[in-house]
Order: C-alpha cells, then sequence, then structure tokens
C-alpha cells in the first residue's frame, strides 16, 4: 500500500540559535509512530517568511501531513497565522469559541484584563478547521490542500501535547490509512558499537526486508533496535518476535534489558523486586547519581539519601576517608571510593551504595590520573566492588558516563 507519511515543521529562530532544543518533534515523531504513520522529514526553520513558505511547499512534496510548530503567539515575530492564511487564500476572522475560552482564562482565572494582543489570539484563518486548546490560548489549525493536510500547533510542549493527544491523533486514522509500525529493543552495555555489529552479523543478514536494524549508541552503551513495518499485522508481529529472540540469544552476555528503558529505570525495578535500598557518595558527579534516581515517581521506597563529598574535608568528617589515604593515594583511587561507599552505606542503613571519585575536566589532571580517570565502588553488606574507567572526554559527558557506568555496575551487583 501508498504509506501516508508525515512531516514536521519547528518554527522559531530560538531553535536555530540553540536558546531552546526542539523537543516537541521527537515527542511527535514517537506519538505519530504508535498510530502507524511514519515521519518522513523533520525540518527547522526561523521566523522569516520565505522560509517558513517554502518549507510547507517542499515538506507537501513529501508527506501527506505537514505537522507546524511554534509562531502562533499574540507578538509581532509569531508570523505563522498571517503567514498560512494567505498560504492558503483565506482571510482572518474571530473564532467566537475560542475567543470565549481566551477571555475566561484572563478574567476568571488570571483575573488580569485583556489587551488587543490577547484578542487576535482568537483570530484564525476563515479556511481552517480550529483545534480547541485548553491549555493556552493558541488554537490549533486544520488545513487541507490538495489531498495533503496541514496542522499549526503552538510551540509551548504542554499545549501542544494536549492537542495532539486530544485532537490530532484520533483524528489522523479517520483521514489516512496507517500502516504497522512495532520497534523492538536491546539495551546492551560492556561492548562497542563495531564488535557488536559483528557480533551480531549473521542475525542481521537473515532479516527480512521489512525489519530494519538501528545501531544507537550513547555513554557507554548500545541499543539495537529493531523496526518492522508492513500491512499484516499479525506476520508482522511473528517474524519481528522471532528475530528478536535470535538477537537476544546472541547478545545475552552484554545485555542490561530487552526495553527501550534507561538504565535508571532498570536498577529502580531491581531495587523495587528485592525490596532494597540505595544511598550514594558522590565527589565528581556531585549528585548527579541522585539526580537520576529520583527523577522517577516512587524513587522514595528505595532511595534514602546521599552525601555528596566534593571537598575532601566531607570525605574525611563525614565519610571517614582517612587523611592519610587522601595524602597518599589521593581522593580519586580505589582505596577513597571503597571507604566511602562502605561508609555511607553504614550512615543510611541501606542495602546497596554507590561510591564515585574522579576528574572530570577540563583541568585537574597529571600522566598518572589524566582528565577522564575515575574509580566508581558499589557496595553491600560484606561485599565492595570497585572499578576504574578512563573517559577521557568533556566534562559534562565524563560525569554522564560516571553516572551511567555506576548504575551499570549497581545493575551487575543486584542480579548477582
Amino acid at each position: 500500500m501508498d504509506i501516508n507519511y508525515a512531516s514536521i515543521i519547528t518554527i522559531g529562530d530560538e531553535l536555530l540559535i540553540g536558546q531552546v532544543v526542539d523537543t516537541n518533534s521527537a515527542w511527535m515523531a514517537q506519538e505519530l509512530n504508535k498510530i502507524g504513520i511514519p515521519v518522513k522529514h523533520r525540518m527547522a526553520v526561523g521566523d522569516t517568511w520565505d522560509d517558513i513558505w517554502y518549507a510547507l511547499d517542499e515538506e507537501s512534496k513529501h508527506a501527506s501531513i505537514i505537522l507546524i510548530t511554534g509562531g502562533l503567539g499574540p507578538t509581532s515575530d509569531d508570523i505563522t497565522k498571517p503567514l498560512l492564511c494567505k498560504y492558503f487564500g483565506g482571510k482572518l476572522v474571530i473564532d467566537e469559541e475560542t475567543l470565549a475560552h481566551v477571555q475566561n482564562i484572563f478574567l476568571s482565572i488570571l483575573k488580569r484584563p485583556m489587551l488587543e494582543v490577547n484578542v487576535k489570539q482568537a483570530e484564525v484563518p476563515d479556511v481552517c478547521t480550529v483545534l480547541r486548546n485548553e491549555k493556552g490560548t493558541a488554537p490549533g489549525m486544520l488545513f487541507e490542500k490538495n489531498g495533503k493536510v496541514f496542522i499549526s500547533l503552538p510551540g509551548v510542549p504542554h499545549e501542544m501535547k494536549w492537542i495532539m493527544t486530544n485532537v490530532v491523533l484520533p483524528l489522523l486514522p479517520s483521514k489516512f490509512k496507517t500502516t504497522n509500525i512495532e520497534h523492538r529493543t536491546l539495551l546492551t552495555a560492556g561492548i562497542g558499537e563495531s564488535f557488536l555489529a559483528d557480533l551480531v552479523k549473521e542475525e542481521e543478514a537473515a532479516l527480512p526486508s521489512f525489519i530494519k536494524l538501528a545501531y544507537l549508541p550513547n555513554f557507554g552503551m548500545v541499543r539495537l533496535r529493531l523496526t518492522a513495518s508492513g500491512d499484516d499485522k499479525a506476520l508482522l508481529t511473528e517474524s519481528l518476535e522471532k528475530h528478536f529472540v535470535a538477537f537476544k540469544e546472541k547478545v545475552k552476555e552484554f545485555l542490561v534489558i530487552d526495553e527501550d528503558l534507561p538504565i535508571e529505570v532498570v536498577v529502580a525495578r531491581l531495587l523495587k523486586e528485592k525490596k532494597a535500598t540505595l544511598a550514594t557518595a558522590e565527589s565528581c558527579t556531585g549528585g548527579y547519581i541522585a539526580h537520576l534516581i529520583t527523577s522517577m515517581p516512587g524513587a522514595s521506597a528505595y532511595f534514602k539519601g546521599s552525601v555528596v563529598s566534593y571537598d575532601n574535608s566531607i570525605k574525611t568528617n563525614v565519610l571517614h576517608v582517612p587523611e592519610s589515604i587522601l595524602e597518599t593515594v589521593g581522593a580519586v583511587s580505589e582505596e577513597t571510593v571503597k571507604i566511602m561507599a562502605e561508609s555511607v552505606l553504614e550512615i543510611m542503613d541501606t542495602d546497596y551504595s554507590i561510591a564515585v571519585s574522579g576528574i572530570m575536566g577540563p583541568d585537574g589532571g597529571t600522566p598518572e590520573k589524566p582528565v577522564g580517570t575515575v574509580w566508581i565502588a558499589v557496595a553491600k553488606k560484606g561485599e565492595t566492588t570497585t572499578k576504574r574507567f578512563d573517559f577521557r572526554h568533556t566534562r559534562d559527558r565524563n560525569i554522564q558516563l560516571t553516572a551511567l557506568n555506576a548504575l551499570n555496575m549497581l545493575r551487575i551487583t543486584l542480579c548477582g
């Protein structure tokens, strides 16, 4: 069958100069995949009339559904609405339902008078279908032209998500024939991308044409994603599962989990299953490991707390690392992280602990301990495991690599 592709156009100078990171298109692509609409292109353009016009022309050549986010605010730099009005040959009119909604927000909820620019939020091209926005003042707009659908949405993420979830995603399958798209993901650790590719080369060669393999390396781990698409859902699922099992068996030595989940979620599951508790003693990561753990709801069930021992005096006075150890082998050493891990285990009275100490850079390295040198310890009662890592990357990347490798060491300990 002919596949109905979508294209996503994000609008805003702030995206092009890096002031704002585009998270909208990633979320939209994931949700479109779930309903069987693959994304063909993603394009970012600035607040420039000619560039937006060109993007609309260009993307309509490749896709049946063109989703646009941004440029719907009440200020002069937001030009999406008047441009769409001209592009589709309409004129701006007041949508009474939207106006009542905007008035309710300002007069009843915010208790503030409306300005003329606020009233303009209720103006829409008379050639569009208005898509209600219960989370903000700018409505979404749907246009149709030459069998293609153009949908303009606010750039504010929570407003865009509400309209997509409640209006757009339920609407699209009624207008376009969708396909079946399924993904299966394996998360691996302890093996590089090229070695992993060599390990699974026979399984990759055996894949049918409707199943694609992708390698997704990130922070010392590699995800293998199998993606299948086609009309026959039963056949697709059966074949995908068969090949997924083959890949899983091949990489079992390096397998973290057979789902598309981050390592902190994997660790959280294991701690919950064991009804175990965790504490951290962090030097070089400055609390980033604790942040990853507590970013998930329900973390209080298994995480007790952290000692951020950035200064050596905290290592000595709180975590009981002897000054003689710091003076001889230093803070970045096996001896130091071992004591840190065992001390925080006792102080917090937990089942497991993590301790890290390292040189994140860009300064502070020596010939013996260059930037990126990290020691990690994972402790449980009666047993402490330590390991040295040499990352040699930027400061941010070194911090992230330290945290994720520490969590993976904990995972290995939890799994026995």
